[in-house]
């Protein structure tokens, strides 16, 4: 069940507590001291502990809550090298080891890099808002119980069914909180963008040359040597015409056949640069064609009413052309499924081949995901063994394009941008001042309430009152978070 999965998720949250409560006070410490006393050599350590932390909460949040926060560091440094003379060279120094030169890089990227500040606000306020988000529901529940069993006091009943029922949501709003502390801003989303758009673009280019080669050494090695030899047959034909007919004629058949052979050919390499199926019919029916021409047994299914753009059914063709014959050395049957996902095309083929298929370095299914980059398409393989292979080709954006004047990445209007602006604006408040820190001061018992609400609250309702400021702030930034708009899209379509 829902409710009692996510009870055990938040029971698991706040156990994790205390492994994340020492490590955090190390790493800290760490902070501190390589800041304050110069001890600079502590500080990329102390990071690591951080991002160790982070990490956890990373693939807790994907596996238990679906909720994906994507890692937002900068790429890694390269290590020193040592130069002709001997010696590390760096900021116009000489090192004799790379020891120092090391220290420095790591330390200028990691205090560079805003994620590093992010997560050390997130690993000092972390353990209060997952008590309450986390462990609330737990706690609401067991307290309601307690107070209807002891005192009969049947609403303490139901507050615990209405905390059973919220403990999913609660887990949301935490998953969402951890999303906007741990999560690229728009600023290292652009900077990914663009470090993988120029990975792609690097790849396209030797993919092309590769094509180039792959063409002008089909063309050397087939028709233009079956041409020059036509060539020669003819001028051989020429010089027996008079004397020997009878061989002269054999001569201009092989010619013939020899001229059917490489228009064959040049038909076969135009099939390889860009199907004529595929440029008439689109790409459902280039695939029936290729089902109808392998050896294997072949279903296509499809619902695709549109076609994608002419380079994108290229890819995608020949990507399934190439999972195909990687098929026919040992399944015998395959299911080939064209669909359309929200804008995204997805091709799944499956077969029922002994499985063990994986993606290595150089090889052809490498090749496939570094063509698919191109257009923002990723292949997934599932290939357990025993169990056949599915690949899953989707491509972003594939099929339909940006409404025509709502600018991409538009920010939300109307009643969603009030509340939007709101919540980014005024999430701070009820999250540090009104709950955080009033969480020290009731602590450490100040005698200064200034203006923090929960010193003025009767004695029974000081602790209740923080615990609503924290989950009243966490679910201000996850409501911000959920209503911006994804980096790229428009937010008016789906």
């Amino acid at each position: 069940m829902k409710q009692v999965r996510s009870l055990g998720y938040g029971l698991a949250l706040f156990a994790l507590i205390l492994v994340q409560i020492p490590v955090a006070v190390v790493a800290i410490v760490g902070v501190l001291m390589s800041t304050v006393l110069g001890m600079v050599f502590l500080f990329e350590p102390s990071m690591r502990l951080i991002r160790f932390l982070a990490g956890i909460d990373r693939k807790l949040m994907h596996r238990w809550v679906g909720v994906e926060i994507p890692v937002p560091y900068r790429p890694r440094p390269p290590a020193p090298v040592r130069g002709r003379d001997g010696y590390f060279h760096h900021k116009g120094k000489r090192y004799r080891t790379a020891l120092s030169p090391k220290i420095d890089i790591m330390l200028v990227w990691a205090i560079s890099d805003p994620a590093t500040w992010r997560e050390l606000i997130w690993v000092i306020i972390d353990p209060w808002t997952r008590t309450v988000l986390a462990l609330g529901p737990s706690y609401v529940i067991g307290w309601g119980i307690w107070r209807t069993v002891t005192e009969g006091q049947y609403w303490g009943l139901a507050l615990a069914v209405a905390a059973f029922f919220a403990a999913p949501v609660a887990l949301k709003i935490y998953a969402l909180y951890a999303l906007g502390l741990l999560g690229p801003t728009a600023n290292a989303h652009l900077v990914g963008q663009v470090n993988r758009l120029n990975q792609v673009r690097a790849d396209q280019v030797d993919l092309q040359a590769a094509e180039l080669r792959r063409i002008e050494r089909d063309l050397h090695d087939g028709a233009q040597a079956r041409m020059v030899a036509v060539g020669m047959t003819i001028g051989a034909a020429e010089q027996l015409l008079d004397d020997d007919p009878a061989a002269a004629k054999a001569l201009l058949v092989k010619a013939r056949e020899s001229s059917a052979t490489a228009l064959h050919e040049l038909r076969q390499l135009v099939r390889g640069i860009h199907p004529p199926v595929l440029a008439e019919r689109g790409l459902a029916d280039a695939i029936r064609a290729l089902a109808l021409d392998s050896p294997l047994k072949v279903k296509v299914h499809t619902d695709l009413r549109e076609r994608p753009e002419s380079p994108v059914e290229s890819a995608v063709y020949f990507a399934v052309s190439e999972l195909l014959a990687n098929a026919s050395r040992y399944a015998s049957r395959v299911t080939i499924d064209l669909s359309r996902r929200g804008r995204a095309l997805r091709v799944t083929v499956t077969d029922d081949g002994p499985g063990g298929a994986k993606a290595v370095p150089g090889g052809g299914l490498a090749g496939l995901e570094r063509r698919l980059a191109a257009f923002d398409g990723v292949l997934a393989l599932s290939s357990p063994p025993g169990a056949g292979t599915t690949a899953t080709i989707e491509v972003l954006d594939a099929l339909g394009t940006a409404e025509e004047g709502v600018p991409v990445n538009a920010m939300p209007s109307g009643w969603r941008g009030v509340l939007y602006g709101a919540c980014w604006a005024l999430c701070w408040l009820p999250l540090i001042p009104q709950g955080l820190v009033a969480t020290f001061m009731l602590i450490f018992q100040s005698s200064e309430r200034s203006w923090f609400l929960a010193l003025y609250m009767p004695d029974p309702f000081k602790w209740p009152t923080v615990a609503f400021m924290i989950a009243l702030g966490a679910t201000m930034l996850a409501t911000g978070i959920r209503l911006a708009p994804a980096p790229g899209r428009n937010p008016g379509v789906c």
